[in-house]
């Protein structure tokens, strides 16, 4: 049984990521271009598509609440977002914050999807499990990702460098974070 809620936008519904969401994981994670600015850069294999799986749904059961949500525009998978714990010690304390992320299929970038679930997700947060602080991290070089943090009201907090096995292209640029506290989402116009 999972703690966390079913989340729905104007276009989206969210909801706890489960095994019968693994084939869309599969056709998510072997798209190079959604992959290009993450783990080696690669389209992964299903092998390793199912090893994030099994990864992915054990992050809902870290902290209560949070996790991954596969998101459906009606009954069309459109990809996942996250609310998961701090996973690195210069990331901060894990309890009362949260790193968001998103990953959509190609045919639906640049349509405001993922800035939408991120704002849910966001909401969330802060009113349901009265986080006091969300992050989101991609690389430097990642201008769409940015773009998106900075449309949910993210700002940016710091570049840094990340000690990686196998080094992508853009990574000697180093990786931003952009943050918000529950203080300013609550000042932000709805």
């Amino acid at each position: 049984m999972t703690s966390q809620a079913t989340l729905r936008t104007r276009r989206l519904s969210l909801v706890p990521l489960a095994e019968e969401h693994l084939e869309y994981e599969v056709e998510l994670d072997s798209d190079p271009q959604v992959m290009r600015y993450l783990g080696n850069g690669t389209a992964r294999t299903r092998a390793e598509v199912e090893r994030y799986h099994r990864a992915r749904l054990a992050a809902a059961e870290q902290v209560p609440g949070l996790g991954f949500w596969a998101g459906f525009a009606g009954e069309r998978f459109v990809g996942w977002w996250i609310l998961e714990p701090p996973q690195r010690a210069d990331q901060g304390p894990v309890e009362g914050q949260a790193e968001l992320g998103y990953r959509l299929l190609r045919r639906y970038w640049r349509q405001g999807l993922a800035s939408e679930g991120a704002r849910e997700l966001l909401r969330h947060g802060f009113e349901d499990l009265h986080l006091h602080r969300i992050f989101a991290e991609t690389m430097a070089v990642n201008e769409a990702s940015r773009a998106t943090m900075a449309s949910a009201g993210l700002r940016y907090v710091r570049t840094f460098t990340a000690d990686w096995d196998e080094p992508i292209p853009g990574a000697e640029h180093g990786e931003v974070e952009y943050a918000i506290t529950r203080e300013e989402w609550l000042a932000l116009p709805r």
